[in-house]
């Protein structure tokens, strides 16, 4: 029988604050493309917009549910800690000088032999670069940035566990990863994808997470199809790891659960994809509502704030 293994990640959510920040940041700092801006299907005032390559393909998105209420997080025990993005080889001397050209302080950092380039985001999020060779080319061109320097997708996360030794278990035992290395601290898996394909579990004790803006929600792992993530329901069943209903998000169908180091991991399916219900060169444009909640597009046109993606002075 073949054993089940996901390909890696297919996105990663985190909370923050204000929605036209996230966009000047991720669209306009990273060059990452908006792909839907859409409303959180469970809080519907709130946006949900998400950021990846032109297409928006799995294991290239970073999705936000930014709400101006919600109060400051921490990150720490149950959470990803760090997001990792790939770059191309050879472009982080050009990636130095466009943080330090938007006043955002980075320092170095290295694991496993691989050199970070290490920052956060305007909510706090810690997110870092690393060049690989891994990974299709993102052919965006935007603002300040060319195609032979734009993010790729992702590289990892790192997780920060409660109990490290029962996330290890999840990620080998239940998602196929591979363990390929323990060092200074970290447990480190792979995946057999070409993008998201690296998770490091940090052993050393943390403080415990606080779920707020500028931290991670859930953690999303990729599954091929419908079929596929069925399989993978009836095996987290199985195993007593209690996963939800198949949901439908539109853009991929979903199951969520909570592994035994306290982070919300989620199984998405590759299809149907961004372009489900509007064409590849116009995603991102337009507020796109489920069928569910079309009939009050109005209403939520008036109470969401007014957001664009814009070049930002700096690259003018």
């Amino acid at each position: 029988m073949k054993v089940q293994k996901t390909p890696g990640i297919h996105h990663i959510t985190a909370m923050v604050n204000d929605a036209q920040r996230n966009i000047d940041f991720y669209a306009g700092v990273l060059g990452l493309r908006l792909v839907k801006k859409t409303i959180n299907f469970d809080r519907p005032e709130v946006y949900h917009l998400y950021f990846g390559n032109k297409t928006g393909e799995p294991g290239t998105v970073i999705t936000f549910f930014p709400w101006a209420n919600q109060l400051k997080g921490r990150i720490g025990t149950g959470q990803v800690g760090v997001i990792s993005f790939i770059i191309p080889v050879g472009s982080i001397h050009f990636w130095e000088q466009r943080l330090q050209k938007f006043s955002i302080e980075f320092s170095d950092s290295e694991r496993f032999g691989e050199r970070y380039l290490q920052f956060t985001d305007p909510d706090g999020l810690q997110l870092e670069l690393i060049e690989r060779t891994e990974g299709p080319k993102n052919n965006r061109n935007f603002g300040g940035i060319q195609a032979e320097n734009a993010i790729k997708g992702f590289g990892g996360a790192v997780l920060i566990s409660a109990q490290p030794n029962k996330t290890a278990e999840v990620l080998e035992n239940i998602l196929g990863l591979e363990c390929i290395g323990d060092e200074e601290g970290f447990l480190r898996f792979r995946s057999e994808g070409n993008l998201g394909n690296i998770i490091d579990i940090k052993l050393s004790p943390s403080v415990r997470g606080l779920m707020g803006a500028g931290t991670v929600h859930h953690i999303a792992w990729r599954a091929k199809d419908e079929e596929d993530l069925l399989k993978w329901r009836s095996l987290l069943q199985d195993k007593e790891y209690y996963p939800t209903e198949i949901r439908d998000r539109n853009y991929f169908k979903a199951v969520y659960f909570h592994e035994g180091g306290g982070i919300l991991f989620e199984i998405a399916t590759d299809p149907p994809g961004f372009s489900v219900d509007e064409p590849v060169t116009e995603i991102g444009n337009k507020l796109m509502l489920p069928s569910w909640l079309d009939s009050k597009r109005e209403e939520l046109e008036e109470t969401l704030p007014s957001v664009e993606v814009r070049v930002l002075e700096g690259d003018k």
